[in-house]
């Protein structure tokens, strides 16, 4: 999927967008992990802020790649970005 990288969309805000099957029920501010998503490629990303940290290390089906959605915008040097949506 072709996403704009130029409105400034988290990566929580395109699946939901896209009816994708992401809650996102805290709005994006990395408190409830309904956005957990596995990074699949080797793109480069902003490391997790403590709040994520945090809140990942609760998620159900954790994995080494795991991530909140809400916290990740991609941009032009993104290209390539691979996610897949977590299991609930």
């Amino acid at each position: 999927m072709q996403i704009p990288v130029d409105m400034g969309l988290s990566v929580m805000e395109i699946c939901k967008a896209n009816e994708l099957g992401v809650l996102g029920t805290c709005g994006g501010i990395a408190l409830c992990a309904s956005c957990h998503v596995y990074v699949e490629s080797d793109t480069n990303l902003n490391e997790p802020s403590e709040d994520e940290d945090i809140m990942i290390d609760q998620v159900n089906h954790y994995r080494f790649n795991s991530r909140l959605g809400c916290q990740i915008r991609p941009d032009c040097n993104m290209d390539g970005l691979i996610v897949r949506i977590a299991p609930e």
